[in-house]
């Protein structure tokens, strides 16, 4: 390992995720395991633009998708043909309140109104639109970001004072 990569690696387990970071704001843990990111989240230009609002994460049928966090759930069923769950969360993020997270490809075991704790069983994958897996997707009204977001920790290397 080199000194760079092992400050890099020192830098994040001893410091954490910097104030006002999403990481800082809440704790947040991936929806299944383990995170493989099939295909990562592409910004659209536009409201109506093409691009991939969401990432689509590795999964085999009758993986346990859980929560990242705390939340309400305000879809869990059939929509437009595909199973999906989706989340409100209360927690902040990117300084902003109201995101909420969504589970394409999931049959849902919660029910429309029920709380959920962080790691809770949200469902079981199936399939969704792109394939095998789950999309998980992440949105403040019609404005959408990479759930990834989520989980990140960004390091923040400082000097070392003698």
């Amino acid at each position: 390992m080199t000194p760079f990569a092992l400050a890099v690696a020192l830098a994040t387990a001893l410091l954490g995720a910097p104030q006002g970071s999403p990481a800082a704001e809440t704790a947040w843990l991936p929806p299944v395991r383990p995170l493989v990111v099939e295909r990562p989240f592409v910004a659209p230009a536009g409201p109506y633009a093409p691009g991939h609002r969401g990432v689509d994460l590795k999964a085999e049928p009758g993986t346990p998708v859980r929560a990242p966090a705390s939340g309400v759930v305000r879809v869990a069923g059939t929509v437009a043909g595909k199973d999906v769950v989706s989340l409100e969360h209360a927690q902040p993020v990117l300084g902003r309140r109201g995101w909420r997270t969504t589970y394409e490809g999931v049959r849902a075991t919660v029910t429309v109104g029920e709380s959920v704790t962080a790691g809770e069983l949200l469902g079981i994958v199936v399939t969704h639109a792109h394939g095998r897996g789950v999309h998980w997707g992440l949105k403040l009204g019609r404005e959408y970001a990479d759930p990834l977001l989520l989980l990140r920790r960004p390091v923040v290397l400082k000097p070392l004072r003698s």
